[in-house]
């Protein structure tokens, strides 16, 4: 299960509010790359998938395909708006080192 901070919840509300298409929920995924070996992803969708998992987290349904699942599990998403960054910031208890920018990590 993840968590989504207040700050988060109410930028991805924010971000489905304006969206130019219809939107079912919030896909978190994990992808190799970053300078740590894996990279977060988080992206509206406009539907789900049958393997998904699916969960609601602060009234956002939030979308998980199985290979993210167990690499996600306990990650906190938090929302930074700042005058120099702005952007979801992760914090995940799996992760045995993470990059500077908190944007990827390493098992």
């Amino acid at each position: 299960m993840i968590q989504l901070t207040p700050k988060a919840a109410k930028a991805v509300q924010r971000f489905i509010k304006f969206s130019e298409t219809p939107v079912t929920g919030m896909r978190v995924t994990v992808s190799g790359g970053g300078c740590s070996g894996f990279q977060y992803g988080v992206k509206l969708e406009s539907a789900q998938s049958a393997d998904d998992t699916v969960f609601e987290v602060e009234g956002i349904k939030v979308l998980i395909d199985p290979a993210t699942k167990p690499l996600i599990d306990g990650l906190t998403i938090d929302f930074i708006e700042s005058m120099t960054e702005s952007g979801f910031k992760f914090d995940n208890p799996n992760a045995k080192a993470a990059c500077g920018c908190g944007k990827s990590f390493s098992l």
